[in-house]
């Protein structure tokens, strides 16, 4: 199983890129692709799965092209689009069985998949009520299940957590992480806590380009030493939100407690502090920010 991103660019009406120039070699696990909104995630994704083409550059799966033979990679892919719609009037089971006609399932095979998988994303129980009665999260997991069908290799899902409230977001999350096994799994979020979460392997994207990707353990050691516990009065919060690379921010009764993103201590009474996977995210974005500004005033 190679799944395979060679340079890859985008080049959208009015000389604007989605992407540029990015590479990744993909393995089974939970790739989680994190960024800011706008950053090329969803160009990356419709790419990948097929949706439209690279203006430049390669996306092969098991060595085939697959703009040039896109059939390959859609008979084991799994989508779940950022925008993905259903059909309001129906139930699930009739849902998921339009979608499996689509999918070119026999009638048995799709009747039993279905079965499985209203077990496997918790709505067995509801599945004859219509879908305009669901909820965000119930929705959601009726659009995993629709992607699960082909029991797919290769499962991309773009932005599924956004708009979801914490609880749904913790068990679609959960659901994520169950589901990986010997499959690659793609995850597409601006929310680093879901990515810490479910990813063996997170990839940072601004801008359309690869800032970063590896293992949390390695984006973590990019930042040891340099994330700082600092208590200042609620009066000094606004300068040095000015001064200093802030991650979060709590009130107390002796003051605000912010986690400073640095090479040197704020101020001495500032300690060293184990970093998060947000520290280094917002590291990393903050660089690139500086980098390609420069390059922009140059």
């Amino acid at each position: 199983m190679k799944f395979v991103i060679n340079s890859v660019s985008k080049l959208y009406k009015g000389n604007v890129w989605g992407l540029r120039d990015f590479s990744l070699t993909l393995e089974p696990g939970v790739l989680a692709i994190v960024g800011p909104n706008g950053a090329g995630k969803s160009t990356l994704m419709r790419i990948l799965a097929t949706v439209t083409k690279p203006t430049e550059g390669t996306v092969t799966w098991n060595d085939t092209d697959i703009s040039q033979s896109p059939n390959d990679l859609r008979a084991v892919l799994g989508y779940l689009p950022q925008d993905f719609g259903i059909y309001p009037n129906l139930n699930a089971v009739e849902f998921l069985d339009y979608m499996a006609a689509l999918k070119g399932l026999d009638a048995r095979t799709a009747r039993k998949r279905i079965q499985e998988l209203l077990h496997i994303v918790n709505i067995f129980n509801v599945r004859k009520r219509p879908l305009s009665g669901y909820s965000g999260g119930m929705k959601q997991r009726v659009g995993i299940a629709q992607a699960l069908l082909n029991d797919p290799q290769l499962l991309i899902v773009d932005e599924p957590t956004a708009g979801l409230d914490p609880e749904e977001r913790v068990r679609f999350r959960n659901l994520l992480s169950d589901l990986a096994g010997e499959r690659i799994v793609i995850l597409s979020t601006h929310i680093v806590s879901d990515a810490e979460a479910v990813a063996t392997e997170i990839a940072i994207i601004h801008r359309g380009r690869l800032l970063e990707h590896g293992a949390p353990e390695k984006l973590l050691q990019t930042v040891e030493g340099k994330v700082w516990q600092w208590v200042i009065p609620s009066a000094d919060l606004t300068a040095a939100k000015q001064q200093y690379l802030i991650s979060s921010t709590a009130r107390r009764g002796d003051g605000v407690h912010i986690r400073v993103v640095g090479k040197k201590p704020p101020g001495s009474d500032a300690q060293a502090t184990i970093p998060t996977l947000e520290d280094s995210y917002l590291h990393f974005i903050s660089s690139a920010n500086g980098s390609m500004d420069g390059e922009n005033s140059q």
